[in-house]
């Protein structure tokens, strides 16, 4: 399967990214546009979205069906919710002399996952930060994101930190990461067309 991919620039990808929130159910507070923006200037970032067609229409429309933003992590964050990551990390991992690349937020459509689109959002991200001299990857989600965890497994991800909830496991946070070597991509395994939006 070809997966079609569509790398924005800032502004409109965040408006984008605000569209397709609206169809994700599980996400309990949507990001505005303007947070989005707010949260990417001034730092090295990629927006991404997949589309594919419509199951009633294989070769017509295509609609947004999975996004992905990643971004440049810095040791010295003065946004108190990423030095709070920050710090949260420090002793898992090195950010002096390394570049580290946080995945912000992302997801599938419900109708359209175990499609592959996710996995090739990913992978597409991991090419450009390779070459962008990132060396790291981390992302953090919830326990009871049973689906994300799977799919991170599945993209090799480790994990490298747990944050218990004392009142509900399943709100735990769970932080993986995984290495960007010239070998992580040539595991890469989708097929992926590529345009700028």
């Amino acid at each position: 399967m070809e997966h079609l991919i569509k790398q924005y620039a800032l502004e409109s990808g965040a408006l984008e990214i605000q569209y397709i929130e609206e169809y994700f159910g599980e996400f309990p507070r949507k990001k505005s546009a303007a947070e989005i923006m707010h949260r990417l200037e001034d730092r090295e970032s990629l927006i991404l979205m997949a589309e594919a067609p419509l199951p009633a229409d294989p070769a017509g429309t295509v609609v947004p069906v999975s996004f992905k933003i990643v971004h440049e992590l810095k040791a010295t964050e003065t946004d108190p919710k990423l030095a709070d990551l920050v710090a949260k990390l420090r002793d898992v991992l090195v950010f002096d002399g390394r570049r580290i690349l946080y995945t912000w937020i992302g997801g599938t459509r419900r109708d359209w996952r175990g499609h592959g689109h996710f996995r090739a959002l990913t992978e597409e991200s991991e090419v450009w930060a390779h070459t962008a001299g990132f060396h790291e990857v981390v992302v953090k989600t919830k326990n009871r994101f049973y689906d994300m965890r799977g799919t991170l497994d599945h993209l090799q991800f480790d994990v490298i930190k747990y944050e218990p909830n004392p009142t509900d496991n399943r709100d735990s946070k769970v932080y993986l990461s995984k290495q960007l070597t010239a070998d992580v991509l040539r595991t890469h395994t989708s097929h992926r067309t590529l345009t700028f939006a």
